[in-house]
């Protein structure tokens, strides 16, 4: 099994950056890709950026330009950094995994990291 655990969220003025770490732990060696997403209030979840498991990563139009995902496999730990934030990124921010057991494809949720961006 794969677990995940967010941190890093917090409340920062609009124009400040932030970093979120997700801590990846279990069968790490089985995961495909890892991804974020965000859930603001009222609205549906929708995705952030995706990094594989090569390390490839991808972004919706929408968020190309101030997000950035990366990961340190010594660690198992996979980031986001966020630049130039705006109140509209105010959001619970998830971590997701795909990883593969007997060939079957699950996914795990981390329990989120509140981002409150206000001045």
């Amino acid at each position: 099994q794969v677990q995940l655990v967010e941190s890093g969220g917090g409340l920062v003025q609009p124009g400040e950056s932030l970093r979120l770490s997700c801590a990846v732990s279990g069968s790490t060696f089985r995961i495909q890709r890892t991804s974020w997403y965000r859930q603001a209030p009222g609205k549906e979840r929708e995705l952030v950026a995706i990094i594989s498991n090569g390390g490839n990563t991808q972004y919706p139009d929408s968020m190309k330009g101030r997000f950035t995902i990366s990961k340190n496999n010594a660690k198992n730990e996979v980031y986001l950094q966020m630049n130039s934030l705006k109140p509209e990124d105010t959001a619970i921010y998830y971590c997701n995994a795909w990883y593969t057991v007997n060939l079957r494809n699950l996914e795990v949720w981390g329990q989120g990291t509140l981002v409150t961006v206000s001045s």
